[in-house]
């Protein structure tokens, strides 16, 4: 199996997703979707973007690799009576089946960005979208002090290093590497532009039970758990995450979690 998508089809994302949309929602309304704008949402997870882009009447494909966030986001768009919307399993290194320059918008949070292969990813993006059409993607930043960069930041410390050859999902967040890769797809470099932005978090439980969900359902940090588990460090891993999610929450209620995270919010204008 491709080790991606054993990754997120482990554990359940849902439930980490379901902290993420309100924010989810704000984002979407920075990218002036109008009605009948095609949309791609890749790596949507059960569509935290997907979702509010269908509410304000674009038609939405959602790809992800993970088949039970595919299945997530088909019921949801269901439940929610949103026939302009639809989830599919796809590889975002390698979009065959979808037609070039198909697209007005093709955005991805939080999501292409851990698929390998980052230059076949952009081709591919770029390829797909049309002539004056636009990419969003929202890039985690390395070494931000903040959230989720801090979460993988800890984790990796406690896990086996990656195999040879392995390029980390979080260079997506360093506008020198953004650019090279879309330049390379074929963008002119001044299309290319990226600025800082804020995400957050929020749960209705304390700082400790919403590290919990990501020990449980959040395939990076279960996979750290495990490894913790066999050198006799997981309660030392707990601890460093308890502290960190403690640190940054800014809820007035300690009984509730709200954490902001710091991302790159890239825009890309193909010509």
């Amino acid at each position: 199996m491709n080790p991606n998508k054993a990754l997120w089809e482990k554990g359940d994302f849902t439930r980490i997703a379901a902290s993420m949309r309100e924010s989810g929602d704000e984002l979407v309304e920075k990218l002036g979707i109008k009605k009948g704008m095609k949309v791609l949402d890749l790596g949507c997870g059960d569509g935290t973007t997907a979702v509010p882009e269908a509410k304000r009447g674009a038609d939405v494909l959602g790809v992800d690799i993970a088949r039970n966030l595919v299945e997530a986001g088909n019921k949801r768009a269901r439940e929610m009576g949103l026939a302009n919307l639809k989830f599919e399993e796809g590889d975002a290194t390698d979009l065959k089946p979808l037609k070039d320059k198909s697209f007005d918008l093709v955005v991805s949070i939080f999501g292409a960005m851990f698929a390998p292969k980052p230059f076949d990813v952009a081709k591919e993006m770029v390829r797909v979208t049309k002539p004056g059409g636009k990419i969003v993607m929202g890039n985690w930043i390395p070494n931000d002090p903040t959230l989720v960069a801090q979460i993988l930041k800890i984790s990796g410390a406690y896990t086996p290093p990656p195999p040879e050859g392995f390029v980390s999902p979080m260079l997506w967040g360093v506008e020198t590497n953004v650019v090279e890769r879309f330049v390379q797809a074929g963008v002119k470099k001044e299309n290319v532009s990226c600025v800082r932005d804020t995400f957050r978090f929020k749960n209705s439980r304390p700082p400790s039970a919403f590290v919990d969900d990501f020990k449980t359902y959040y395939g990076p940090t279960m996979n750290a758990f495990e490894a913790a588990e066999q050198s006799g460090r997981s309660v030392e891993l707990k601890k460093e995450l308890d502290k960190l999610f403690e640190s940054q929450n800014t809820s007035p209620a300690k009984s509730e979690t709200s954490i902001a995270a710091t991302y790159l919010r890239v825009t890309v204008n193909v010509g």
